[in-house]
């Protein structure tokens, strides 16, 4: 244990903190509040959660959660289930703890993604008790090396009172090399961020950490869970090909080159299939400059289509997981690892002039985007950093199939019933029924053509019929607003967003 403790632990002055998992929970108190590694089910602490979630069904206990993103190994699902998160944020994917967030019984945030470190960072939110963070090792100078993702992981060491590593021996080391942690400072006393490339390092290959305050280094054996994402269908290659359509036509005008722009894709599995679709297309020599790298991204570098690709979190199937870290030496080359605040952050955005692909709950005829909420009022995931890439990208599209639930709810609406991308932020909606491109147009142009070119057939009367009337009434951005959420409420009672034309 001895040399593999130096292998892994290379500070000296580190080498006599090794706990067990167990006792690192034990120094977690009744209403602190923890920092924990981990992104969209990647580089996610796992022990010592596991172990205070063991330790709540023995005695009562509430904690505040902090994130990157949603967590991995059913820590989510577990502290849901023991009832030991008092607040979550800033974003969660767990069926378990959506519902007891709906019912009540914990308190949620869904903040955008990069907006989370500057909170910290400024004091606004509950001072960090401990952070909680997932490593390969601690290198000769004291720095942690994170695993799969960095998430807010740098901002919670830096701004903890104590940290608690987990080297996960179970994860690749050959990952060590692969990050690039950099630290913007205080606003107002900040320099530029100098990336002016998606290749770019600007900062350290791991976290730099005052090593007083690393009190426990716990080792594990375990890898990230797998993604959940659904492999593309008939369907979301039908969406892809319109988005490559759209895509071929920017190129037609000038605007693109067959290099396209830097591309984000959201987490999950229509903008994965969506991204999947550039395979077979003419476009090469891509980059992507993202949040998390799904398996699309992987078998588009292998298709030799991707040259570098830039993100905070890797996320992927069981499959991939094994062929990627299998043969990391050769997409090391290509990747870097960045904090979420880089990742997702607005300058950078702007300044590299991204393509944004995410996916949307619903949209409405003017291209308001719903992301969060169904029917409003109940969370499904949280906004993540879909609204850091819309307001900033080159070109802000949104993706999704236009019926749910076998037809009975249209994925297009006449208002969405919540609000989390305005049609300030909305450029391009993409269906399985076609696409529309929303730039230059009034509100009043915009509605005809989402209707026309997104919404399913069963829903397109029914559609138009409200702008008509809607219309009827005038202004400059026309709705019947008795009527606008007449489709939610129809649907809450009947089952259905199907009406009669006359009866909308």
């Amino acid at each position: 244990m001895e040399n593999n403790t130096m292998k892994y632990i290379r500070d000296p002055r580190l080498t006599d903190r090794v706990v067990t998992a167990k006792d690192a929970a034990s120094w977690i108190k009744d209403g602190m509040t923890l920092g924990l590694s981990g992104f969209t089910r990647a580089g996610d602490a796992k022990a010592v959660p596991t172990a205070l979630i063991e330790r709540t069904k023995k005695e009562s206990l509430k904690v505040n959660v902090y994130t990157g993103a949603s967590l991995g190994s059913d820590i989510d699902k577990l502290m849901a289930e023991a009832g030991m998160i008092h607040k979550r944020m800033p974003f969660q994917a767990d069926p378990t703890m959506r519902k007891k967030i709906n019912q009540g019984e914990m308190l949620f945030v869904d903040q955008h993604l990069s907006h989370m470190a500057e909170a910290i960072r400024a004091d606004v939110l509950c001072p960090i008790d401990f952070a909680i963070v997932e490593a390969v090792a601690i290198d000769e100078n004291g720095m942690i090396i994170p695993t799969t993702s960095v998430g807010n992981s740098s901002i919670f060491v830096e701004k903890s009172k104590h940290v608690i590593v987990e080297i996960n021996t179970a994860q690749p080391i050959e990952l060590e090399g692969l990050h690039d942690i950099y630290e913007t400072g205080m606003q107002g006393k900040r320099d530029p961020i100098l990336l002016k490339n998606v290749q770019d390092r600007i900062g350290t290959i791991g976290i730099p950490v005052d090593s007083e305050k690393i009190i426990g280094i716990v080792f594990t054996h375990q890898l990230d869970s797998a993604s959940t994402i659904v492999q593309p269908d008939e369907e979301t290659q039908i969406m892809a090909n319109h988005l490559i359509d759209f895509l071929k036509r920017e190129v037609k005008a000038g605007r693109l080159t067959n290099q396209l722009a830097p591309l984000q894709s959201g987490i999950g599995s229509v903008a994965n299939a969506v991204l999947h679709g550039l395979i077979d297309s003419e476009f090469t020599d891509l980059e992507v400059y993202s949040e998390v790298l799904q398996d699309a991204v992987f078998d588009l570098i292998d298709a030799g289509k991707v040259r570098f690709a830039s993100c905070c979190s890797i996320t992927l199937s069981d499959e991939k997981m094994k062929h990627v870290y299998a043969n990391l030496e050769k997409y090391k080359e290509r990747l870097i690892l960045r904090p979420q605040e880089i990742s997702n952050h607005p300058e950078i955005i702007r300044r590299l002039g991204l393509i944004s692909i995410n996916t949307a709950l619903e949209v409405d005829i003017y291209g308001n985007v719903n992301s969060t909420h169904v029917r409003g009022t109940h969370m499904m995931n949280g906004i993540g950093g879909s609204g850091d890439f819309a307001r900033n990208a080159r070109l802000a599209i949104f993706v999704t199939k236009s019926i749910a639930k076998n037809g009975d709810i249209s994925s297009i609406v006449p208002f969405v019933s919540h609000v989390d991308h305005t049609e300030h932020d909305v450029d391009v909606i993409v269906t399985e029924q076609g696409y529309a491109d929303l730039r230059g147009l009034a509100p009043i142009e915009r509605a005809p053509l989402i209707i026309q070119n997104c919404v399913h057939p069963s829903y397109r009367e029914q559609l138009l019929e409200y702008f008509e009337e809607a219309r009827h009434k005038g202004g400059q951005t026309p709705h019947v607003l008795e009527k606008a959420f007449s489709w939610h409420i129809n649907y809450e009672k009947n089952g259905t967003m199907r009406q009669h034309v006359n009866q909308i």
